[in-house]
């Protein structure tokens, strides 16, 4: 699986563009602000149907621009997206033919996003965590994303109806209408992240433990913010919930708990701990995608470079394999002492000086 070519037209700061990729490693370089990222995000845009930085998709689109056009020319599909102002929903076509659902994007293009944020996700607050097992298992999972879906259309209703309590009281007695599908979807959006963190920790352990070179064991743990009976806790919290006029029990406040020899790597850990436990967390992300699905997904490494240092990044580098790559960096010339690939230079949202 990889991308040969990737076109933007009215995209950020990209008037139009045009970008031929090898299946191998990728270098754009260039000053800030000129648009790499940008390219980063129109490429994981066209795998996950959303930004990874952008809350809303107006945002992506072109200043005095109506709508923003993606095309991902794959080895053996084409992915088009339109992205529109508010007030109509995106559109997207896998081979000229509309998609109806986002599910069945999920999978097509597989990626592995890594950017400085994502060294930090340690120290972040839980939605970082919880948003770094959402992305992956949507990724692999189209029942996950379904429920994922239903459960905060749910939560959103119980929530406006928290709120409308107070004023009418009688309304409590409809609650039940919506802690059903928070019970449900709830429950099995719970035993998919057990899964997929009880698999991540095991291959990120090794991981770590290679770079460590056996001195450190690393640990994830999945920490649900409901143990006990799902229902019965909605249900102890209701009045709470009455007066925040929000639901304070759910898989919308779970968590992720990493540790490093039995230490909370968060609270203990140095930054060289947190920033290798990181490292290792996103390699094991590639292996388990590679496990669960049988496929190589492409690997987007977003100015990540000078957050690491000399040994991290040979590790990086030797761990990438046969992955395509597409990574943005200021400079070139440091890279290409631990790598081979095909540079291009970013200017002004344009794309010059290339080399393979």
């Amino acid at each position: 699986m990889y991308v040969k070519e990737i076109s933007i037209e009215n995209f950020r700061n990209f008037a139009k563009l045009q970008v031929l990729l090898e299946n191998g490693i990728n270098i754009v370089y260039g000053d800030n602000a000129n648009g790499k990222t940008n390219l980063i995000e129109a490429i994981y845009f066209c795998a996950t149907g959303r930004s990874q930085r952008a809350k809303h998709n107006k945002e992506l689109i072109r200043f005095g621009c109506g709508e923003a056009h993606l095309q991902a020319v794959m080895d053996k599909f084409l992915i088009d997206v339109h992205i529109f102002q508010e007030g109509k929903k995106k559109g997207i076509a896998v081979d000229h033919i509309p998609i109806k659902k986002l599910s069945q994007l999920f999978g097509l293009l597989l990626v592995v996003i890594f950017t400085p944020e994502d060294l930090r996700i340690i120290k972040s607050g839980p939605g970082e965590r919880r948003a770094f097992m959402d992305v992956e298992l949507c990724q692999l999972n189209s029942v996950y994303y379904h429920a994922l879906r239903q459960y905060y259309k749910a939560l959103k209703q119980r929530n406006n109806l928290l709120r409308a309590i107070p004023k009418d009281r009688s309304l409590k007695a409809t609650l039940e209408v919506w802690d059903a599908p928070l019970c449900q979807y709830g429950m099995q959006i719970m035993e998919h992240r057990a899964g997929f963190i009880e698999d991540i920790s095991e291959i990120a352990a090794d991981i770590h433990a290679h770079i460590t070179g056996g001195k450190e064991k690393l640990l994830l743990e999945y920490n649900p913010q409901i143990i006990d009976n799902y229902e019965e806790r909605l249900k102890r919290t209701v009045e709470r919930d009455i007066m925040l006029g929000s639901t304070s029990a759910g898989i919308h406040k779970d968590d992720v708990a990493f540790s490093i020899n039995g230490n909370d790597v968060r609270t203990y850990g140095s930054q060289g701990q947190q920033r290798t436990a990181a490292l290792s967390v996103k390699l094991a992300e590639i292996e388990l995608i590679k496990g669960r699905t049988g496929k190589t997904p492409v690997l987007l490494l977003d100015d990540v470079l000078s957050e690491l240092d000399e040994s991290r990044q040979k590790f990086l580098f030797n761990h990438i394999g046969d992955l395509q790559t597409v990574l943005t960096c200021t400079g070139v010339e440091d890279i290409l002492k631990n790598i081979d690939g095909k540079t291009m230079k970013m200017t002004e949202g344009a794309i010059s000086g290339i080399h393979s």
